[in-house]
C-alpha cells in the first residue's frame, strides 16, 4: 500500500514538524539561559543547605532533649542529685576564670 498523500498534506506535515520543533527549541533555549543556569544552581544549593541545616537541628534538639532529661524527671520536676553538682561546677570554673583574669591584670 503506498502513500497517497496530497501536496496540501505533505506540506501541512511539514509545517507541523517546524512548529513542534521550534517548540523543543525554545524549550532548549530556556534550558541553556545562563539565568535559568545560574537560577537552578541556586535552587539546588538552598535546597542543600536546607537539608543540612534540618538535619543540623534534628541532632541539636536531640541532644538538648539528652541533656535535659539527665537534669529533669519525667514529671518536669529537677532532678537535684545531678542539678546541685552541676550548679557548683560552673560556680568553680566561673570562679577560677574570674581569679584568673585579675591576675593579669
Amino acid at each position: 500500500m503506498s502513500d497517497a498523500r496530497t501536496p496540501a498534506q505533505i506540506e501541512a506535515d511539514i509545517i507541523s514538524r517546524r512548529e513542534q520543533l521550534a517548540v523543543v527549541l525554545d524549550e532548549i533555549g530556556v534550558r541553556v539561559h545562563p539565568k535559568t543556569i545560574i537560577g537552578d544552581a541556586k535552587a539546588k544549593a538552598a535546597q542543600t543547605v536546607d537539608r543540612t541545616a534540618g538535619r543540623a537541628f534534628v541532632a541539636v534538639n536531640r541532644s538538648v532533649s539528652e541533656v535535659k532529661a539527665q537534669f529533669v524527671a519525667e514529671d518536669g520536676s529537677p532532678r537535684l542529685e545531678r542539678v546541685i553538682p552541676a550548679a557548683l561546677l560552673v560556680v568553680g570554673v566561673v570562679g577560677l576564670l574570674t581569679v584568673s583574669q585579675r591576675r593579669r591584670a
